[in-house]
């Protein structure tokens, strides 16, 4: 009975040792991540709009040529000399939520570009929409009447991008996020 309690004290004491130090990690790194995330938008939203930065100046940079300008409680990013757009978008993949930039051209309609933030789909399908060559498809692409994602092999019209082969549900959800994500921002962005 003895060697039990002995047991179980140690137990608790190692738990209460291991959660006193991811507690206190965690609260000396909240800023550190805070600031690589919000750097990682910078970045992204920059890299669409194809201004160059360093990672020492990037802050600098961004705060020279892009405006933030907040809409009914949206936040969107202006190149002062394009008028570019981009604004972040998030919403459910088939695995977890997908989180990204999307930038158009000054007239709100055309894709610049599509940046991905964050995603859990599955690595070589659904992940796939993440990497560049795949999104590279949705530049100059319109968002009027609304994007599709098709598994089709007619040719693509000036909305359409083609689907990712093996992850129809991952393209659809991407499409969905994508077409209500801009429905919203053109609502607000039209009222302005």
């Amino acid at each position: 009975m003895k060697q039990y309690l002995k047991l179980i004290v140690f137990v608790i004491v190692l738990g209460a040792i291991t959660s006193g130090l991811l507690v206190g990690m965690d609260l000396l790194t909240r800023d550190r991540i805070e600031a690589n995330r919000e750097a990682l938008i910078k970045s992204t939203i920059l890299d669409a709009h194809g201004i160059s930065y360093t990672f020492a100046n990037i802050h600098d940079v961004f705060e020279e040529t892009i405006t933030v300008e907040e809409i009914d409680g949206l936040t969107f990013y202006v190149n002062d000399s394009t008028g570019f757009v981009s604004f972040e978008f998030i919403g459910g993949g088939v695995w977890g939520p997908i989180r990204g930039v999307l930038t158009l051209e000054d007239d709100f309609e055309t894709i610049v570009k599509i940046g991905i933030l964050e995603q859990e789909e599955t690595p070589g399908l659904g992940g796939i929409i993440a990497e560049a060559r795949y999104l590279a498809n949705f530049v100059g692409k319109l968002m009027v009447p609304s994007l599709e994602i098709n598994k089709d092999s007619a040719p693509n019209k000036d909305n359409e991008v083609d689907a990712i082969t093996g992850a129809t549900r991952t393209s659809k959800a991407f499409e969905l996020l994508i077409n209500e994500s801009y429905a919203l921002h053109l609502a607000a962005w039209e009222s302005r």
